[in-house]
């Protein structure tokens, strides 16, 4: 593994947030300043493709970058907020309906935040 990789890979495990490429190059930047933005995305593709870093596709969003450890997401339908959230796993009884092993499987519930709840009945209270 690359510096570069290890390090990105470091910056996703040490954070708590859905960080973008953009958002690990700004990241790299202080500690690599001659870095470019093609080189985060060469080794974070390396790292998806190896099973290092886990990619989440949001659509019409930016792919994010998350760490491995099992876990599945919410996503808000009005203002983009992507959260973790800890389902139970569910890896036997898929694969029990689908009658053999299964690699993994990523989880993704779309919603509207609480946030934003609140602010659309403010709107409404207010019409």
């Amino acid at each position: 593994m690359t510096k570069y990789a290890r390090k990105i890979a470091q910056i996703v495990d040490g954070s708590n947030d859905h960080l973008t490429a953009e958002q690990i190059f700004l990241r790299m930047k202080k500690e690599y300043p001659g870095i470019v933005l093609a080189s985060v995305y060469n080794n974070l593709n390396m790292l998806c493709d190896t099973g290092r870093v886990r990619r989440l596709l949001i659509e019409g969003s930016p792919d994010r970058f998350d760490k491995t450890l099992r876990h599945d997401h919410v996503v808000c339908n009005v203002c983009g907020k992507l959260s973790d959230f800890k389902f139970r796993d569910l890896t036997r009884e898929i694969e029990e309906e689908l009658g053999g092993s299964i690699e993994s499987y990523d989880l993704k519930i779309n919603y509207i935040c609480p946030e934003c709840r609140r602010a659309m009945k403010k709107n409404q209270n207010n019409s």
